[in-house]
């Protein structure tokens, strides 16, 4: 369960001590699932996490089977294990963990990783950044995240507290970049690169 194997050599950072993800400013061009990357032949683009949980939990459960088919593509963005508001804080806490230490191990391996920022309740705002690298290319997903306005002004916060921490320079997007919750961070000088889900692509019959 702990795959202390993965945290061998990483450094921690903050009172929980999170593994430390090393910056990077790749820009992914294109991007594909997990669960399609496994069979995927076009090597030319990054990896990512935005989909149920059940499709990945692999990479959790035997890493070292899974390393040689993500390192084919140009790079991953950090496992998107759920967070939602009604966990309780240890869950939300683990699955934290649980990407950064998949991260840091990924580093080790000559994996270009950017870090993907989730949040759960707003307990999870402080912990989350610990770990995340500063003044560089981060992640958000959107998808299933801003469908009500409460949703929204929550997604607005977690943004907010994000740029103010970590100062990113790009932000990729997985699902839709609004202009209410990105605008202004565009307007300050930050490369926001939406990329569009794959539900959403599917509804308007691409590819």
């Amino acid at each position: 369960m702990f795959n202390s194997y993965l945290v061998s050599r990483a450094y921690y950072d903050g009172g929980l001590e999170f593994p430390v993800i090393q910056p990077t400013d790749s820009v992914p061009g294109r991007l594909v699932a997990f669960s399609k990357a496994i069979s995927s032949k076009d090597h030319d683009q990054w990896v990512h996490f935005f989909e149920y949980d059940y499709q990945f939990e692999r990479v959790w459960r035997s890493p070292r089977r899974y390393l040689p088919i993500l390192k084919r593509f140009q790079g991953v963005i950090l496992p998107d294990f759920s967070l939602y508001r009604d966990m309780p804080l240890c869950m939300q806490t683990w699955n934290i963990y649980r990407s950064r230490a998949i991260g840091t191990w990924l580093q080790d391996n000559g994996v270009d990783v950017i870090v993907n920022m989730r949040f759960g309740d707003e307990r999870t705002f402080p912990l989350c950044c610990d770990g995340a690298p500063h003044g560089c290319v981060i992640a958000v997903g959107t998808n299933g995240a801003i469908d009500d306005e409460a949703d929204r002004s929550f997604m607005r916060d977690d943004i907010d507290w994000i740029v103010g921490e970590l100062a990113p320079t790009t932000i990729v997007v997985y699902g839709s970049a609004p202009e209410d919750i990105f605008g202004r961070y565009s307007k300050a000088g930050i490369r926001i690169v939406a990329f569009g889900s794959d539900a959403s692509i599917a509804h308007k019959g691409g590819k």
